[in-house]
C-alpha cells in the first residue's frame, strides 16, 4: 500500500509523456521525468517520496523532504495567505499550515518547529505548530538516566520544551542549561525525572553516578593534556568553567571533590593540579 507523505519502494512499469509510472502492485503514481534517475530501466525498484499535488494527482519524487508525515521538523515560512502559511519542505510542493493549526500567527521568512500530518479528508500533507496536540503523554517506558534524542521547541519562563525521540515532550530547566538554545536545535539528552502526572524533566548532562565517572575521566584527560594543570578552581566563575569544560560549576566541584578524595589532584581557588607521583 502506497503511503502518502512517506518514502515508498515502487516498481517502474512504464513510461508516459510526462514521466515514469511506478506501482506497488495495486496503485500507480507518476514520477516526473525531471526527478527520475538516469539509466533507470523498466522493472527497477525506486525509493521515492510520495505526496498529493495541488491538482489532486499522486506524485512521486526523488527529492529529499525535510520531514515526513509523523515527524517534527524546523521549517521556514515562504508564503502566507488569509487561510494560513506555506513552509518549505525541500521538495517542489510547499507544506501548508492552516491558520487554526498555528500556535501563534506565523511570519514570513521565520522558522518554526511543526508536526507533519495527513488531512483525513483528502490525504494532503499539512503541518501544525500546536505540538502538544501531537505528542504522546502515556505509554513511555523511560527510566531515569536513559539517553534520548531531543529537538528544542519553545522557550518559557521555566525553560525549554523539547521533543523526545520524535514522540514525547519534556522540559529542560533554565538553571540547568549552560549554552544558548534555539527552536530546532538537536541535542543528546537524558531523562532526569518522570513525575506522578507523567511530566518528563530532562537534562543535557548524564544523570547520576555515571555522570561523575564520565567527568572524572574527562577531567583527568584534560589535566594530562595540559601538563597536569588546569586554571580553574573552587572560586572560578560558572561561566569560566562552562566555557572551558562545558559543564556546570556544581558538576565541576563534585568531580574535583571526588578526585581530591582519591588523592589524584590538588585544589586551590583558581587552579587544579595533578598530584606528583
Amino acid at each position: 500500500m502506497i503511503e502518502i507523505g512517506k518514502y515508498n519502494e515502487l516498481r517502474f512499469v512504464k513510461k508516459t509523456d510526462t514521466g515514469l509510472i511506478l506501482t506497488d502492485g495495486q496503485k500507480e503514481v507518476l514520477l516526473p521525468y525531471n526527478h527520475a534517475p538516469e539509466n533507470v530501466e523498466q522493472g527497477d525498484n525506486l525509493h521515492v517520496f510520495v505526496y498529493i499535488h495541488s491538482d489532486g494527482r499522486m506524485l512521486a519524487t526523488t527529492q529529499t523532504p525535510l520531514a515526513c508525515v509523523g515527524e517534527f521538523a524546523l521549517l521556514k515560512v515562504v508564503d502566507i495567505n488569509e487561510n494560513g502559511a506555506f513552509m518549505d519542505l525541500g521538495i517542489d510542493k510547499d507544506l501548508f499550515v492552516p491558520e487554526r493549526e498555528q500556535k501563534r500567527p506565523m511570519s514570513l521568512e521565520e522558522k518554526y518547529v511543526v508536526y507533519v500530518y495527513l488531512d483525513e479528508i483528502n490525504d494532503r500533507m499539512l503541518a501544525s505548530s500546536k505540538l502538544a496536540n501531537y505528542v504522546e503523554d502515556t505509554g513511555f517506558d523511560f527510566e531515569v538516566g536513559d539517553e534520548v534524542s531531543l529537538m528544542i521547541t519553545d522557550r518559557s519562563e521555566l525553560g525549554y520544551s523539547a521533543i523526545i525521540n520524535q514522540q514525547y515532550i519534556g522540559l529542560l530547566y533554565h538553571n540547568e542549561i549552560f549554552e544558548e538554545l534555539h527552536p530546532g536545535y538537536l541535542r543528546r539528552g537524558f531523562i532526569k525525572k518522570i513525575t506522578a502526572d507523567n511530566k518528563i524533566d530532562l537534562s543535557l548532562q548524564v544523570i547520576g553516578f555515571k555522570h561523575i565517572l564520565d567527568l572524572k575521566n574527562s577531567l583527568m584527560i584534560e589535566l594530562k593534556e595540559n601538563n597536569g594543570q588546569l586554571l580553574l578552581g573552587d572560586k572560578s566563575s560558572p561561566e569560566e568553567i562552562y566555557d572551558r569544560l562545558k559543564i556546570s560549576k556544581k558538576a565541576f566541584k563534585k568531580t574535583i571533590g571526588s578526585l581530591y578524595k582519591e588523592r589524584l589532584i590538588e585544589i586551590s581557588d583558581y587552579e587544579v593540579k595533578l598530584v606528583s607521583t
